[in-house]
């Protein structure tokens, strides 16, 4: 079947973008959870997007997310389920998700308590800081929430990250804290990530320099090695929390991993984006292949990644509070399908997970929207557009008008002869260099009232997106080979720094005396 997609490929590459979706352009839009998605300007037409649909049958989407949501083990390397679905659920489930469903509530408790003031600093204060530390998906989920809708947060709360094992990550994070008004909350789903391990030590000494033995009191760990942590905290009582190991840490941001966030935000906000996750969750559980969004845009990473081998997608997010959305799904998509072995051990024949870059809308026009215009390169991109619609008029306006222009342009592009006319008197040296190549590929979403609800729906489709895209390429979403390999080097080169001779490696053994 992959052959089929293949010849459909090859002969819309005869035709015109333009062409193409002028012929689409009255299709309606997938609609999910507020959400409407448009893919009229992608290389498809009828026949190859029957062809894309009946491959998705094919290749067991419909019975991919029964298992999930059936709490099937869809993580064969681990043994597991995938369980983030169940953070959200507002009703009651049964066995093993009905606990992960819990998993959240006591975080939630907690943060409500924090905001009213029955749970105070070791000196009857409130708390004035949280210092959330973490790294992967222990960091990138809170930090897009959390910048998202700060306009939300508590006006008497600052909030601060520390992910980098460079020093200098946690000093910026000290820099004007208290450790006397300053919960430091640290998560680490294995309670044995080196950079985790050590900003929480560095904390940890920091507080008990101003604090003594009361320092625990201003530490919250979140794990799902509990044992681990009452061991690294000596006997002192900290607060603890549990994170479920059928939760994946880039699935994550729903859970209690999110406890930084729940207090900045306040529990009824972080509900709001739980619920809206959760009416993704109905759509995608409940809606057929065709008018699925979560399927059809996983089928469209396979079509432009494994049958038109671009090797590249470009997320342009119209929306100031989306402008760590790149980052965020950099980490989703491509650590969880950026593999070609399948579960089995064999390799999977097409070109898998494409690289994921992009930025925030507008300020991207001014950088590398000129690469994506006239470079070499053929970049499918991903529109999204969702601002806050009560703010200033003038504004919306332009930014509704620049993410419409790119999304044309990209796709119809300019003629020299369109330049000649609009501009007859530029000399054909400059004329040549203003035309644009055009038939580069875009889908646009967009929100009529974007809020926390549209914010927990984007980011679940998200996650059903790479969950069937897995799927589709043959991969297991859940796990991560590669990234514990870097971990293990790590470790084997930190103890050989001071005996570089020791390396096993004569490259880096001559780098080891370089940065010596």
């Amino acid at each position: 079947m992959r052959s089929e997609l293949a010849e459909h490929a090859k002969r819309l590459n005869q035709h015109g973008l333009k062409g193409l979706a002028a012929a689409r352009a009255a299709l309606e839009p997938v609609e999910a959870a507020g959400w409407q998605i448009s893919t009229a300007r992608q290389f498809l037409d009828e026949a190859a997007e029957a062809a894309l649909l009946a491959f998705g049958e094919s290749k067991g989407l419909t019975s991919a997310a029964a298992d999930l949501f059936g709490a099937v083990i869809v993580n064969p390397s681990e043994n597991r389920p995938a369980l983030h679905w169940a953070l959200r659920a507002p009703a009651p489930l049964s066995g093993e998700a009905e606990t992960v469903r819990q998993s959240v509530l006591p975080a939630l408790e907690f943060a409500g308590k924090i905001r009213r003031g029955e749970i105070v600093s070791a000196d009857g204060r409130p708390f004035a800081a949280v210092l959330h530390i973490g790294i992967g998906g222990s960091d990138f989920g809170p930090r897009l929430i959390a910048d998202a809708f700060e306009d939300l947060a508590l006006p008497s709360l600052t909030l601060r990250f520390a992910a980098n094992v460079d020093p200098y990550d946690l000093d910026r994070a000290f820099a004007g804290l208290d450790p006397a008004t300053t919960l430091v909350i640290g998560v680490s789903k294995s309670f044995g990530t080196e950079e985790t391990l050590y900003n929480l030590a560095r904390a940890h000494d920091w507080l008990k320099a101003k604090l003594g033995t009361k320092s625990a009191h201003h530490l919250a760990l979140v794990t799902a090695n509990p044992d681990k942590a009452r061991a690294w905290l000596g006997g002192a009582d900290a607060h603890l929390f549990e994170m479920p190991l059928s939760v994946g840490g880039r699935f994550s941001l729903w859970s209690v991993a999110s406890l930084a966030c729940m207090i900045y935000l306040g529990p009824k906000t972080f509900r709001k984006i739980l619920n809206g996750a959760h009416a993704m969750d109905e759509h995608v559980r409940t809606a057929p292949l065709e008018s699925n969004a979560a399927m059809r845009l996983a089928l469209l990473d396979y079509w432009n990644t494994s049958v038109r081998e671009r090797p590249m997608r470009a997320l342009l997010a119209y929306a100031n509070r989306l402008r760590l959305l790149p980052t965020y799904l950099q980490q989703l998509e491509m650590e969880s399908n950026g593999k070609s072995v399948n579960s089995n051990g064999e390799t999977v024949p097409p070109p898998t997970a494409p690289a994921l870059w992009g930025g925030e809308g507008s300020v991207g026009q001014h950088s590398y929207h000129q690469w994506l215009h006239q470079g070499s390169q053929d970049v499918p991109c991903e529109i999204i557009l969702a601002p806050d619609r009560t703010r200033d008029g003038e504004g919306l306006a332009a930014l509704n008008a620049h993410a419409l222009a790119q999304a044309e342009v990209l796709a119809n592009g300019r003629t020299l002869s369109e330049v000649q006319d609009e501009e007859p008197s530029v000399s054909p040296a400059v004329a040549a260099q203003k035309v644009h190549a055009g038939g580069r590929p875009s889908s646009f979403l967009s929100h009529a009232a974007f809020g926390p609800e549209a914010f927990g729906a984007l980011v679940a489709l998200y996650e059903h997106r790479t969950y069937f895209a897995g799927k589709l390429w043959g991969v297991n979403p859940f796990d991560q080979w590669g990234v514990e390999r870097g971990k293990t080097m790590a470790g084997r080169i930190k103890a050989v720094l001071d005996t570089p001779d020791k390396a096993g490696d004569a490259v880096t053994a001559a780098l080891i005396r370089q940065i010596s």
